[in-house]
């Protein structure tokens, strides 16, 4: 009991003490000395451990950072390189496009007139081939006509003249002569023509 005697007689103590005007907000004199000397002793251990810690790690991110500022700098610089390269390679494909295509369109009509060329040259071919081929059956087709007429004709001049015409030079004269006439006026008839 007189251990809880204590603490109420010094509250009650304490309570008739009387604080009046402006020592109420100020503390007593042994309270400011022993705050300060623990502000120091914090202050210190603050200034000599945590402080340096903590100046580290705000370099330590400042150099983060600034080397990520730097890194997207070249990066930046890089991709606007590689942008521009791009841009004229792209120009270059455009340019070298157009120059094939030109190429292209030149050597498509040199085609094409060599094809014409060559299709009139095999057309002209043709044609002679074709003249010679008429002019050689127009002449198997005369001496032909000729050896049937010459036959017939002897044959109308043996029953006309009542003479056999079987000797063959003499035939081939007759025939000759006649076909020769026959010649004469077919020139003679077309010259009147024209």
């Amino acid at each position: 009991m007189i251990t809880a005697a204590l603490p109420a007689a010094s509250i009650l103590a304490a309570e008739t003490e009387e604080v009046e005007g402006w020592r109420l907000l100020v503390p007593a004199g042994y309270d400011i000395l022993w705050s300060t000397v623990v502000l120091v002793v914090i202050g210190v251990v603050f200034y000599k451990l945590v402080l340096p810690k903590f100046q580290a790690v705000l370099d330590e991110r400042t150099a983060k950072i600034e080397g990520g500022l730097a890194k997207a700098s070249r990066a930046q610089e890089e991709a606007a390189a590689a942008k521009a390269e791009y841009e004229q390679q792209l120009q270059d494909a455009r340019t070298e496009a157009a120059r094939i295509r030109e190429e292209a369109r030149a050597e498509a009509g040199q085609i094409v007139a060599e094809a014409r060329e060559k299709a009139s040259a095999e057309a002209a071919r043709i044609a002679e081939n074709a003249q010679r081929q008429i002019e050689a059956e127009r002449q198997q087709a005369a001496v032909s006509l000729r050896a049937d007429v010459g036959s017939l004709a002897t044959q109308l001049a043996s029953k006309i003249v009542g003479e056999s015409l079987e000797d063959e030079a003499r035939r081939t004269r007759v025939v000759d002569r006649f076909l020769d006439e026959l010649d004469a006026q077919t020139t003679a008839t077309a010259g009147k023509g024209n």
